[in-house]
């Protein structure tokens, strides 16, 4: 009997959803995940509330994930929306180095462009020579708005300042700009939502006329109408319209793995050798817990 899927979101914002979700993922078989650093929907006024957010994502957010046997990483960068306001943004970017080397970052990201102004291309090039001087892969978010051209922009960018495409993960991609991704030798992720981007039925026909070698599944769930159980739906549909166990795998976990892996401590030992789960444990004297009993795998956890 073949052992279940396992499976690795790498782009998805858990800041914004609850403990319910990280329970439904990890059920699903969703057994790391990556949340990169982006805008909570209003923006930011003050430097120190980027402080506080990032402080959240290598501290907070990796023992709630925990708490429900998945591992946590992200990256860390200013994002393009916030970009635009130039005096915050100088501010972030003195952040940035602080939080760089810690122990769950795997890269910088997501970082890129939205309306692709001369500000945003500034900083996005700012954070491109931080990640060449600290050797650490990118995660860059392609603009929404005139998408083909904005994704080529990002990626002759990405090779002025002297990264290898094997470093930088090109996010948000469609069919329009997968085959340039690919024939430049950047990994091409794809963003699954339910009503916009790209659906899980258009996902299954890219894999199938693509193949699996650099391509990578997400759900970029977050505040907004998202499915943080997109990436193992997505695998099941997969399979039901005849994709190959082994494109699924590499697609929806192992691309991830690679693609993340390449340049940080990432690693599958992180959550085969992480022991059971135990929900009595505290952070800065808070649980996830309400009162509920706590689920305690081992009695040799203490």
């Amino acid at each position: 009997m073949e052992k279940p899927l396992r499976f690795i979101d790498p782009h998805v914002h858990m800041t914004s959803r609850t403990t319910d979700d990280y329970e439904a993922m990890a059920a699903a078989g969703v057994v790391a995940l990556i949340e990169p650093a982006f805008w909570l929907g209003q923006p930011r006024t003050q430097v120190g509330s980027f402080q506080d957010y990032y402080s959240s994502l290598v501290g907070w957010e990796p023992f709630r994930a925990s708490q429900f046997g998945i591992k946590h990483y992200c990256t860390i960068g200013l994002n393009s929306k916030e970009a635009n306001n130039e005096p915050l943004a100088e501010a972030v970017m003195e952040l940035l180095p602080l939080y760089l080397h810690k122990e769950n970052v795997v890269g910088v990201g997501e970082i890129g462009y939205d309306d692709q102004t001369p500000t945003e291309d500034k900083f996005f090039r700012a954070q491109l020579e931080l990640a060449r001087e600290m050797g650490m892969s990118v995660q860059v978010h392609t603009p929404h708005r005139d998408k083909k051209a904005g994704t080529i922009r990002s990626m002759e960018v990405c090779l002025e300042h002297g990264l290898a495409p094997a470093d930088v993960i090109i996010d948000h991609n469609n069919e329009e700009t997968v085959q340039e991704v690919l024939d430049r030798g950047f990994w091409a992720a794809f963003t699954i939502y339910p009503k916009t981007k790209m659906g899980n039925e258009r996902m299954v026909e890219v894999v199938r006329r693509y193949g699996s070698e650099r391509i990578l599944v997400n759900s970029s769930a977050d505040w907004g109408v998202s499915d943080p159980l997109a990436v193992p739906k997505t695998a099941s549909l997969m399979l039901r319209r005849g994709i190959s166990r082994e494109d699924v795998e590499r697609t929806c976990y192992q691309n991830a793995l690679d693609a993340f892996g390449r340049n940080s401590g990432m690693s599958e030992q992180d959550w085969q050798e992480a022991g059971g789960i135990d929900q009595r444990q505290l952070f800065n004297d808070n649980s996830v817990l309400r009162g509920q009993q706590p689920r305690v795998d081992s009695d040799e956890i203490r």
